[in-house]
């Protein structure tokens, strides 16, 4: 078990947090907290209220690349509707078993808010009664891995893929096209309806990288905390977390050959409260969870700089004298490296890189790379060289933050075009780089929604829905076409140390980034992804998940 972060303050804060909004709720202001921590939010006007009817095509998020709504009752669950799943007879025996454990995650989903019995039907035939689960080889090409085709008529509902990613994906969307307490961990009212409207969706995703970001080295979050984080991603389908593992403040993944990167570097951070670690076990289990769902772990060992935490581990790597004293719960940046050369150092970086790569199934490791002040440039283009040329030895393709484009990093991180960086990325590009957007004033969702607002920060400005959505990551710069991959919504802690708070930040901007990543931009348009996403609000509440009711969002009355 790691140890416990945010600890007994963080936990008090959340029931003093809990308590006041019921005595809010009391006096008639009208603020409501779920259990499981739904809230409207500082400032908020209240949960929205469920729609009633069936869900249509038109408020799926992210939209589909096109949806037609038939005509007809829908498709109404009852108690004897199954999950149907049916593979090719010359499907792999583990393509079948991940169909059929689809099959079992979706049961469960409709099992716990509807009553129904729900029961998966194994290598069936999926066109009868139920909602059948298909892998079709035959679908077109461009469908692609993560797309789907769903039908849904008074008969069931059929979700068809050439494979059981985009067979899950097809799950999420199947899960808005029900009413929002599908998504409530208890039994919803007698008398809800649960019913499918007829539609036709057919579906795949613009970009391959759809990610976000979860720092738990300024804050450290628990094995459970971060699941519940996945489960999130995966609503909006998302299909990378990238965890920053290693900061100034703390070191948050074992490493056997190194103990005091944990003994030492892993009991602190921001603010002072207990940090944190993950074991080899704790960080498989999240690893294993993620892949459940389709998400990618992208772990992140910031090098050479905000390696703060390593310098008071091991004082012997720090030949510049760039360590602060131990331990540090600032916020400020680019004061620490790592010795830039040497034997030790680059010992270091390979054994640590070898073990997070083992236990990394994915097929990428982020080594940082960004804000490194107190080296010169030819001292941190050879430090990056060779710690890119460890995780290409380790089996890995390297991932680095915008800074390492004159290195030769081969998929970079664009957040800040500051001091010629912008013109840096394109000449990387130009040489082949591939590019994750990640513009910090439209994408960093540690940004505060305005100025007045009690969380994040606004160094890159700040960032509601709208501004949220409202751009094109292939023209952020002039890029070589197929350069950008995808986009990831980075979540910074300094300031954020529970999940009530991280839930506050991420959602609503969470989908409006989704839906970029995700939909055909032909699709994008605010104002008819505000009325969707004031929608999701109802699922939220189900949930038990915080938001912040921002004014640009029409949020329904309740």
């Amino acid at each position: 078990m790691p140890i416990r972060t945010a600890g007994l303050s963080a936990r008090a804060r959340g029931v003093f947090v809990l308590a006041a909004v019921l005595l809010l709720a009391a006096v008639g202001f009208g603020v409501q907290r779920a259990a499981g921590g739904g809230d409207a939010g500082p400032g908020g006007a209240g949960p929205a209220a469920a729609p009633a009817g069936p869900r249509t095509a038109d408020r799926i998020v992210p939209a589909p690349l096109s949806a037609t709504t038939g005509s007809g009752p829908g498709y109404r669950l009852t108690a004897r509707t199954a999950v149907r799943t049916a593979t090719a007879p010359d499907a792999p025996a583990q393509q079948a078993q991940e169909v059929r454990r689809i099959a079992g995650q979706l049961a469960e989903a409709l099992r716990r808010p509807t009553g129904l019995p729900v029961e998966v039907v194994a290598d069936g035939d999926a066109a009868a009664d139920g909602i059948g689960l298909l892998l079709d080889p035959a679908l077109p090409a461009e469908t692609g891995a993560e797309g789907y085709r769903l039908t849904s008529d008074a008969t069931g509902v059929r979700i068809s893929a050439r494979t059981p990613e985009g067979l899950y994906r097809g799950t999420q969307t199947l899960r808005q096209l029900l009413p929002p307490q599908i998504e409530g961990p208890a039994k919803a009212a007698d008398g809800t309806e649960w019913t499918v409207a007829p539609v036709t969706v057919e579906d795949r995703p613009r970009y391959a990288y759809r990610g976000a970001m979860l720092d738990v080295a300024r804050h450290f979050f628990t094995p459970a905390e971060v699941k519940g984080f996945i489960d999130r991603l995966a609503l909006y389908k998302v299909n990378h977390l990238h965890l920053h593992l290693t900061d100034d403040q703390g070191w948050r993944i074992e490493i056997p050959s190194r103990p005091e990167l944990t003994r030492v570097g892993a009991v602190s951070e921001v603010d002072g409260t207990p940090g944190g670690f993950y074991t080899a076990a704790d960080y498989q289990e999240i690893v294993r969870y993620a892949q459940e769902r389709y998400l990618t772990v992208v772990p992140e060992i910031d090098l050479p700089g905000h390696s703060n935490a390593v310098l008071a581990s091991y004082p012997e790597l720090d030949c510049t004298r760039s360590a602060r004293p131990w331990p540090y719960t600032g916020i400020e940046v680019g004061f620490s490296t790592l010795c830039p050369t040497g034997d030790a150092v680059f010992a270091f970086t390979r054994e640590v890189i070898a073990e997070v790569a083992r236990l990394t199934p994915g097929p990428y490791l982020h080594i940082g790379g960004d804000e490194v002040k107190t080296i010169s440039s030819e001292e941190y283009a050879g430090f990056v060289q060779q710690v890119n040329a460890q995780v290409l030895a380790a089996g890995k393709t390297p991932v680095g933050w915008n800074q390492a484009a004159p290195a030769g990093v081969g998929v970079l991180q664009y957040w800040d075009g500051r001091g010629g960086r912008d013109v840096e990325l394109g000449q990387a590009a130009e040489r082949g780089a591939k590019v994750i957007m990640s513009p910090s004033g439209r994408s960093y969702l540690d940004m505060k929604y305005e100025k007045s607002y009690p969380l994040g920060l606004v160094w890159a400005g700040t960032i509601d829905a709208r501004h949220a959505y409202t751009w094109d990551p292939d023209n952020v710069l002039k890029l070589p076409a197929g350069s950008v991959i995808g986009i990831e919504a980075p979540l910074w802690t300094e300031t954020l140390d529970t999940p009530y708070e991280l839930d506050l930040m991420l959602l609503p901007r969470l989908p409006a980034l989704a839906e970029l990543g995700w939909s055909p931009k032909a699709a994008l348009d605010w104002d008819g992804f505000k009325r969707r996403l004031a929608e999701e609000g109802a699922r939220w509440d189900a949930a038990g998940y915080a938001y912040e009711r921002r004014p640009e969002v029409p949020w329904p009355a309740r």
